[in-house]
């Protein structure tokens, strides 16, 4: 377990029996993390301050850079709600013991990418070269469940390499100053920046013949679902208005763009392999009885831990505020 993880969750406990809360909620501000280059359209919503007007209180808005500190801050009781969390550091967490519910999926979208650094020579084709080399990967991250998925497909034996835990920009820095061999990065600025000094992995026809992709989640505190369960479906419904009514005009990638820390170019090309399910398609598909949240989580938790708890998992998937 990550030693801040570990601390805060021990810190969580300790509150929790002793009857004291753990966070400051105050009714009038809620807190939401997300993602720098990463376009959404709710970002318009954040921009024009849609959220605030459905509902009717401050939200303030604090970009992160991985999904596991996101599930730290929440646990600390800085961060209400999580916008587009990745689903492997929701499921690490709760294998970890962490107080959180998924309560929407954010995002739909192709596999984040592994860059091998230009000159190697390896690809999908000699990616057992790959063994004994160094990768850059944001660990318990959807980056780090692509990589594990990627190696297990072309048979590549993780245990022989040595992995550097490392943040999107910092992974890509590591590739380019030739510090690792390879680097698994997620978000606009650090993918372009791996692709200007490495190949990828794997296609993205080769990850949908071998049927690898992701989806972020929208996830909550326990102890934010229970107190404000109407500022939570509000938050959903003006998710859901937002994604609406996008339509992909110039104007709309501009303020995306700026929004996101990235340019209107880069923006669209991301956003491209982008879907965002509404709220029926969530309820049916992926919030129904034996639905995709919890056949993925689940397979998630297989594939980090080694022993999936499908049933301590499932608890934690709740598509009642969507309703």
């Amino acid at each position: 377990m990550n030693s801040k993880l570990r601390s805060t969750l021990a810190a969580v406990g300790v509150a929790a029996s002793l009857g004291i809360g753990t966070t400051a909620q105050s009714a009038d501000q809620v807190n939401v993390a997300f993602f720098l280059e990463w376009a959404t359209p709710n970002l318009l919503a954040k921009v024009d301050g849609s959220y605030d007007k459905s509902m009717g209180v401050d939200v303030n808005w604090v970009d992160f850079t991985t999904g596991t500190a996101m599930t730290e801050a929440m646990l600390a009781g800085d961060i209400d709600i999580s916008y587009s969390q990745g689903l492997a550091p929701f499921v690490t967490a709760i294998q970890q013991g962490a107080p959180l519910k998924m309560v929407g999926i954010a995002v739909v979208y192709e596999a984040n990418d592994c860059f091998v650094r230009n000159g190697l020579g390896i690809d999908h084709t000699n990616a057992s070269e790959l063994e004994g080399k160094t990768v850059a990967v944001p660990l318990n991250t959807m980056a780090d469940f692509a990589f594990r998925k990627y190696m297990d497909h072309l048979n590549v034996d993780i245990g022989t390499m040595q992995i550097v835990d490392q943040a999107p920009p910092d992974g890509a820095k590591s590739l380019a100053d030739g510090v690792v061999d390879m680097a698994c990065v997620f978000g606009g600025v650090a993918t372009a920046a791996s692709r200007e000094v490495g190949v990828q992995i794997m296609s993205k026809e080769q990850k949908v013949e071998a049927g690898i992709g992701s989806f972020d989640v929208i996830s909550v505190t326990e102890k934010f679902a229970t107190e404000e369960p109407e500022l939570l479906r509000a938050f959903l419904e003006a998710t859901e208005e937002a994604n609406k009514a996008f339509r992909g005009t110039d104007a709309e990638f501009k303020k995306i763009a700026s929004a996101s820390g990235m340019d209107p170019q880069t923006t669209m090309s991301q956003m491209a392999d982008f879907i965002f399910p509404s709220t029926k398609e969530q309820i049916d598909q992926y919030f129904s009885k034996d639905g995709i949240a919890a056949a993925a989580a689940a397979s998630l938790g297989l594939v980090f831990s080694g022993d999936s708890d499908g049933m301590m998992i499932a608890k934690t998937i709740d598509g009642s505020f969507l309703q």
